[in-house]
């Protein structure tokens, strides 16, 4: 209860944000993770995997054993190579790639690469999204309610439709949902349909892929601090972020990675069709 801030300074970033940026840092697990060799071997692909989550679950992965392939935007190239940096520091192979993930072909140029650069991917993290908040409904722009079921809702499907005959016979999907699923927000309408549509997803492609050997599972974080944060909510609501929870704070990074690794590793191996909500006490249901 006392080992991360409660209340978190005033600030505002540019859209996507940047872990540079970010007052106080986050805590992806740089030295608070102690890996014990529950994914040696692996191959993963992250995507958003520059920072936040993405970061916090590519160091975990790393720590744990696994090789690991990160896509970004453009604009994160900066924390995508501190991310990658990081994963090397474990003695393991890092890769990044520069895509925005709203087409199809952006999708299968992604599968593609990583599966040539790792040799194979095990597990796959769908964890980019998109969101913006608005304070009423005539507020939210056409292009964006596209530009976020693109990201958070068609980019994944794509994803999965083109690595899935390479993660037959033990692979491992993991999906990044939201507790907006479940307790949407009014200020984030779009986004919180896009989460609600994934847990939907999850269920039907564990169906899918699970004659072929896929497990397919969801996490769903509530408030977590990562540059998303700043970058895309009033910088007035920051310090009350996550304090309504019932653990009273917002989350770290390196406390939601740990569902990750749990579902990527063969003590999962039963886990299908589930989403795994790390949200300071908040219901998933």
């Amino acid at each position: 209860m006392t080992e991360y801030p409660e209340k978190l300074p005033p600030q505002e970033q540019q859209w996507p944000g940047t872990e540079a940026e970010l007052d106080p840092p986050a805590d992806h697990g740089e030295t608070s993770w102690t890996g014990r060799d529950r994914l040696t071997g692996k191959r993963a692909l992250i995507t958003g995997g520059d920072s936040g989550i993405g970061r916090a679950v590519a160091v975990a992965f790393a720590k744990e054993g696994a090789d690991v392939f990160i896509a970004h935007l453009p604009q994160e190239a900066d924390d995508a190579a501190e991310t990658v940096r990081l994963v090397e520091a474990q003695g393991r192979r890092g890769f990044h790639h520069e895509t925005d993930l709203r087409t199809a072909q952006a999708n299968r140029d992604l599968a593609e690469r990583a599966v040539a650069e790792l040799g194979g991917v095990d597990v796959l993290v769908c964890n980019a999204a998109f969101q913006m908040t608005h304070e009423a409904l005539a507020e939210f722009p056409p292009e964006q309610i596209e530009r976020t079921f693109a990201t958070n809702v068609f980019g994944p499907f794509w994803l999965v439709q083109a690595l899935a005959p390479h993660l037959e016979d033990g692979g491992s999907v993991i999906v990044t949902t939201s507790i907006q699923a479940y307790s949407p927000s009014d200020h984030l309408i779009d986004y919180a349909a896009t989460k609600a549509a994934l847990n939907n997803l999850v269920v039907n492609l564990a169906q899918e892929l699970g004659s072929k050997g896929t497990r397919v599972n969801a996490v769903a974080p509530g408030p977590i601090w990562t540059p998303l944060i700043p970058a895309t909510m009033p910088p007035e609501n920051i310090e009350s972020f996550g304090t309504t929870t019932p653990l009273g704070r917002p989350g770290q990074p390196v406390e939601v990675a740990a569902a990750y690794v749990f579902l990527a590793s063969d003590e999962a191996s039963y886990v299908s069709a589930t989403v795994v909500g790390v949200t300071g006490g908040e219901p998933v249901f």
